[in-house]
């Protein structure tokens, strides 16, 4: 690892262990939990049908999937809500670790 950072670290005489939970670690983790969460939802929302569909399983997707066939809207709208509400959730987490990894990122108003 030749950035910057990481030779002045340990220029300072900071140890190895230090250097990469402490500073490589963290940056590296940024990059992770933003793309990361995304990623997860929408290979959970497509593999959820796959699933239901290979094994026969009753499920959430394969529900959703089955009222968009039969033109059921009331059980679209419903599922289509619950994914968002996962897919949110799951958006407001990766933010309080992405302040929980890195202290220096904060989400409070500025004035500009």
């Amino acid at each position: 690892i030749r950035k910057q950072y990481v030779v002045t670290a340990r220029a300072k005489g900071l140890s190895e262990h230090k250097v990469l939970y402490g500073h490589v670690f963290r940056n590296a983790m940024l990059i992770v939990i933003a793309g990361f969460p995304g990623a997860f939802i929408s290979a959970f929302f497509t593999g959820s049908l796959l699933i239901e569909n290979i094994f026969s399983l009753d499920g959430l997707g394969l529900l959703g999937f089955k009222s968009v066939i039969d033109r059921d809207y009331p059980v679209v709208f419903a599922t289509l809500y619950i994914f968002s509400l996962l897919g949110l959730f799951v958006g407001l987490l990766s933010d309080l670790i992405y302040t929980w990894v890195d202290p220096r990122i904060d989400f409070e108003r500025r004035d500009i």
